[in-house]
């Protein structure tokens, strides 16, 4: 991942409800949820939901699939990983052992 990239994710992040779509999606794992749930679960008009979709998928960070009639949207954590990965790439200077706080999975329930 580039910085350019980088800066798109976290700008397409960087917005409540387009920050609400990601964190609900990632607790839908690995299926998602039909946009007409998302709606529903976070109180966000479809007219408006479809451009913070549009935006968070453009950026890479949700993936969608047609099921019949609908669409599922679901978080991608492999674009998620690489993100997170380009942030932590120099991380203690190449020391990771000194990084364990920051990638350790007890350090994320808080």
């Amino acid at each position: 991942m580039d910085q350019n990239l980088a800066i798109e994710n976290f700008s397409a992040l960087a917005q409540d409800s387009r920050l609400a779509i990601f964190r609900l999606l990632v607790t839908k794992q690995p299926e998602g949820l039909p946009v007409g749930e998302i709606s529903r679960l976070l109180n966000i008009v479809p007219s408006t939901l479809s451009g913070h979709l549009g935006i968070l998928k453009r950026a890479g960070l949700l993936k969608s699939t047609r099921q019949q009639r609908e669409i599922h949207y679901a978080a991608n954590l492999d674009h998620m990983g690489e993100l997170v990965r380009f942030m932590l790439k120099d991380c203690c200077n190449g020391q990771v052992e000194n990084c364990r706080d920051i990638i350790s999975l007890d350090s994320i329930s808080g």
